[in-house]
């Protein structure tokens, strides 16, 4: 038997045993300050995915040395598209090695790169250095709906057309996996607020002109569909300025730069709720972020949770420095529109058993005297009265554009919060807002012929009807002239529903504003002529590029089936020089819910100021 003397020393002589290992790891082992990884090249060692977030993206580390004057070339496939670019010395620290863009998925890559390796110490040489790395990257990821509807993971493309000009382009597509159950468990909201049910999981990516996957979001490390706070459709993605991307879901809104680390991912201010569509950057480096308000007493008393109405300006801080309540500036109680919607398609709320039907003035009044509030179709504060699904800024006299879906409007409001100028329809305006309707006029500037209340124009201009992405051509506008480019849905087109529902069709269309004589001429548009195979009743996108002077076109709910049944739509992303008749690039995407899609810089994207 052990006495209490040997048990003890017996317990302290293994003690010290156990310390002796740890000892010899702080003196210079595995823990100390020796790195140790497999290089294939002359770097450090190659990281893929490196932010988690990115998948197709990958960093050769610098292996301790000062590397600047970089560049990458991914070798393309057989027949495959090149992507080659610089990248700043900034990149190069902050990544603290070369980052490397588009890669294949489920491939072998071949990446060639090209940079000034220099040694460290009082006494450095430097060395100009040209050599290839093999990357591979797994299958892209992507869930399923458990539907149907759904026959493939990412991006199933077919390469209609892509003219000379154009082979370099990358398109960023903003899709959304629809009808995806682990979303629709998150419906606190419903039906007394708010937008968080639309959690469709995000399908976004940027493709190549062959059609290729050159890059997509991984969003399970910072997105939860079933999380109030963490989930949401992610939208209105922007390629900013500075190169990063911005973009917004559910009570979120964030900015990353193409690699996948993280600027900032913040909560919504106070106050508001439900992001969706629309996160402009301003020149003045803050960003206008569609949103509700979380808290509005309406003029009868009842406070409610509104709908799609309100865009706040937040700084580089997240400070909200100003606001829009369209709730206090335009008229909720407008209900022309309104009333010629396709029930069976009202944006999100696609529900076949109400295709083609519209809400009569007698099921209008009984919603408006009732409470049932959230994002249902009616007027008034606390329901889904305007539908703003795009936000933009004139720096020339400091105002906003908004698209209002369910007006039918494309309105421009000052810091003074009054209304500019309405595209639009006349009927259903009264008062001052009847004398900021802009009228229109040919290429001569001589007044076009319209009906009544300008709903039908003659002479080849039309207005928008639920139309996306009002924006200004910033390139082409100065203080008096405006060019407005839009997506034209269709819906409602002239306040009616068509005889049949293939006849509807939707355009894309540039105008040309004169603020001074307020007037409005159409001075380009393409669709009309496509029919109803081209003819999307919700989402899409219309956006002049300065770097091509081309016009871009997501028509991204195409094919559709006219009875709104579950058959998923096959976009097309066109791309047309500017005033051409017919696209130089046309890629469709096939089964597919798409959002919005734009060309993507790679060579901004690393392109940091130093």
């Amino acid at each position: 038997m052990l006495t209490k003397r040997v048990f003890i020393a017996s317990m302290l002589s293994m003690a010290v045993t156990a310390a002796l290992p740890l000892r010899a790891l702080a003196a210079g082992g595995p823990s100390g300050p020796k790195v140790k990884y497999q290089v294939q090249g002359l770097l450090g060692e190659v990281v893929v995915n490196p932010y988690r977030i990115a998948p197709l993206t990958a960093i050769i580390r610098n292996g301790g040395y000062v590397v600047t004057d970089a560049t990458v070339r991914i070798v393309p496939k057989p027949e495959g598209q090149e992507i080659k670019y610089k990248v700043s010395d900034v990149d190069l620290l902050t990544h603290s090695g070369i980052p490397v863009f588009g890669l294949y998925a489920d491939w072998v890559n071949t990446v060639e790169v090209s940079y000034t390796r220099t040694t460290n110490g009082t006494n450095p040489k430097s060395e100009k250095i040209t050599e290839s790395y093999r990357i591979y990257c797994g299958p892209a990821y992507a869930p399923s709906n458990g539907t149907t509807a759904q026959k493939s993971g990412l991006f199933n493309t077919k390469v209609i057309k892509v003219e000379k000009g154009f082979e370099d382009r990358l398109y960023l597509v903003n899709n959304i996996l629809d009808h995806y159950p682990q979303a629709e468990r998150a419906v606190w909201n419903n039906p007394t607020g708010g937008s968080l049910e639309w959690g469709g999981y995000p399908q976004v990516g940027i493709i190549d002109t062959k059609g290729e996957l050159r890059w997509y979001l991984h969003a399970e490390p910072i997105f939860d569909a079933s999380s109030i706070y963490q989930g949401g459709v992610m939208m209105g993605f922007r390629q900013n300025d500075d190169g990063m991307l911005t973009w917004g879901y559910g009570q979120r809104y964030a900015k990353y730069d193409i690699m996948g680390r993280e600027v900032f991912n913040r909560r919504l201010p106070e106050g508001y709720d439900d992001f969706s569509h629309a996160l402009e950057p301003m020149q003045n480096g803050n960003y206008l972020v569609r949103v509700s308000s979380a808290n509005y007493k309406r003029p009868d008393g009842r406070n409610v949770r509104t709908v799609r109405d309100v865009i706040i300006e937040v700084d580089s801080e997240g400070r909200v420095v100003d606001e829009w309540n369209l709730n206090n500036i335009l008229d909720p109680y407008r209900s022309t529109v309104i009333k010629t919607l396709d029930q069976g398609a009202v944006c999100l709320n696609i529900d076949a058993k109400l295709a083609g039907h519209t809400m009569s003035a007698e099921e209008l009044a009984a919603i408006d005297k009732s409470d049932n509030f959230g994002d249902i179709l009616g007027t008034g504060a606390g329901r889904n009265w305007a539908h703003v699904n795009s936000v933009d800024y004139d720096p020339t006299d400091d105002s906003i554009i908004i698209s209002s879906r369910h007006q039918s409007a494309i309105v421009k409001i000052g810091r003074d919060k009054k209304v500019k100028w309405i595209v639009g329809s006349h009927e259903g305006w009264t008062g001052d807002f009847a004398k900021r309707l802009l009228k229109p006029v040919d290429a001569s500037g001589n007044p076009i012929e319209c009906d009544e209340y300008y709903n039908v124009c003659k002479k080849d201009f039309d207005w928008t009807w639920t139309q996306h992405t009002a924006w200004r051509i910033d390139a082409k506008s100065d203080k008096r002239w405006f060019y407005l480019s839009v997506f034209d849905n269709g819906d409602g087109r002239g306040m009616e529903q068509p005889a049949l529902p293939d006849m509807k069709y939707s355009r894309a269309v540039v105008y040309k504003i004169d603020q001074k004589k307020m007037t409005i001429e159409q001075v380009w548009e393409y669709g009309k002529g496509r029919g109803h195979e081209w003819f999307s009743p919700v989402t899409s996108l219309t956006e002049y590029h300065k770097d091509k002077d081309s016009v871009m076109v997501y028509s991204a709910t195409a094919g559709m089936a006219g009875a709104m049944d579950m058959r998923a739509p096959s976009p097309f992303i066109n791309e047309f020089k500017w005033g051409a008749k017919e696209p130089s690039v046309e890629i469709r995407i096939l089964d597919a819910m798409g959002y919005q899609a734009m060309p993507f810089d790679v060579q901004k994207a690393f392109s940091a100021a130093k």
